[in-house]
């Protein structure tokens, strides 16, 4: 007999062949498989990297409470007595760390303005000045937030009346004070054009040096920030964050509480959590994993169904066949083989097609998810071991229903 053709499988020299065009369908329908399966890794391991990015802050147990206590006719130093009764209170709350109260998270990133910092002892063209985020915290925001301190000291009240500090980021020192320690150094923050600054022009000591921070575009480098104290500056905000150490989310009712009788006019306008902030920021991220999930699982159960039911069909009409191998010696193991072949046939060259369909899709992936490097080969490698394992699972029912025919009964087989 001539060269055995795509498909042909064999016993000593007895061929079984399935329609061309249906192992044609099929090793398609593997390669489409293997490119799904394959993005469904890609992207569920992007995403998994994106959760667990250093942002330079711990997200996990922390809540974020919003208020309004404009309505209560609070003068700017009732209120800062205020807030820290309030901070207070919701620290001896069971379950709490720590809390504090700030303008902004790290994600939301506060603003510069017009504003730009000047430091002592360095000069720099006009046009490249720094130009950091600005954020007002009270003393404990950086342990509830998780930010380390480097080096010096954190926010206290007794700051309050005494010369103006301030706490800069790790990125800031690097650029003003590189390879120096910046504590006890003095900073100025500079308008342009030049309206009625928040702190004079007095210089504010460093006194501390705190961790670079993820901006809110997570593929950015760090961005500089100064603190401020905001008792010092009487300068108020209406962030609060709780560090909890059990479940933030059930800390709500026990935190409106609280608030509600320290600031009994104040409005609690949003409650989330922190990891729910981070999960708002990585939308895209998780929108292409979800839709890739389930076109991945679609196209490996379609992979499955169409591989079990051309085997089942192929078994099934060669019923009388499988009946004459058998009474003429052949053994259950060959009969197995017989049918395990072909789908491993089909599945090689399903397996080849998809890789160079995933190579071809490389480009595409990168460009639908920033910061997305698909260059590495272990999804192709996991998308290879599902398929097969799916593959496999699929051809066992029919090689096994095909192994039990009795030679008897397949003969009389019409």
């Amino acid at each position: 007999m001539g060269g055995c053709p795509f498909g042909c499988l064999h016993v000593g020299n007895n061929f079984l062949r399935l329609p061309r065009v249906s192992l044609v369908y099929l090793a398609a329908q593997v390669a489409l498989s293997i490119f799904l399966v394959t993005g469904t890794a890609v992207f569920l391991s992007h995403l998994a990297r994106m959760r667990n990015f250093d942002l330079g802050f711990r997200s996990d147990h922390v809540l974020l409470v919003t208020i309004d206590p404009s309505g209560g006719g609070y003068k700017p130093e009732q209120l800062a007595a205020r807030y820290q009764e309030l901070l207070r209170r919701l620290q001896a709350i069971p379950g709490v760390r720590s809390a504090s109260v700030s303008g902004c998270t790290p994600l939301e990133g506060c603003g510069s303005g017009s504003r730009y910092l000047k430091a002592e002892g360095y000069e720099e063209d006009p046009g490249q000045q720094l130009r950091p985020a600005i954020s007002f915290v009270t003393p404990g925001y950086f342990e509830t937030l998780g930010i380390p301190l480097l080096a010096g000291r954190d926010f206290s009240l007794r700051d309050a009346g005494r010369p103006r500090v301030a706490i800069v980021s790790a990125a800031v020192a690097r650029h003003f004070f590189p390879g120096e320690n910046p504590i006890g150094r003095h900073v100025k923050i500079v308008y342009d054009p030049q309206p009625v600054p928040f702190g004079g022009d007095q210089p504010y000591e460093i006194i501390g040096l705190a961790g670079d921070v993820k901006p809110w575009e997570l593929h950015d480098p760090p961005y500089p920030v100064i603190y401020f104290n905001m008792f010092q500056e009487n300068h108020l905000n209406n962030r609060l964050e709780l560090r909890t150490s059990a479940d933030p989310a059930a800390m709500a009712g026990a935190v409106r509480r609280v608030i509600g009788d320290v600031l009994k006019t104040a409005l609690v306008t949003r409650v989330r959590t922190l990891s729910e902030q981070v999960d708002s920021d990585i939308v895209p991220e998780r929108l292409i994993a979800t839709l890739s999930g389930f076109f991945g699982v679609l196209g490996a159960a379609l992979a499955g169904i169409g591989l079990y039911g051309l085997l089942a069909y192929s078994v099934a009409r060669r019923t009388n066949e499988i009946g004459i191998r058998m009474a003429l010696g052949a053994t259950t193991g060959d009969v197995s083989r017989l049918v395990l072949r072909d789908a491993v046939g089909m599945l090689c060259a399903g397996l080849v097609a998809g890789g160079f369909m995933v190579l071809w899709g490389r480009p595409l992936a990168a460009s639908l998810v920033q910061g997305l490097k698909p260059e590495s080969s272990a999804p192709l490698a996991v998308a290879g071991c599902v398929i097969a394992a799916v593959a496999l699972l699929a051809s066992y029912m029919p090689a096994r229903r095909a192994a039990r025919v009795d030679p008897v009964v397949a003969l009389r087989h019409e």
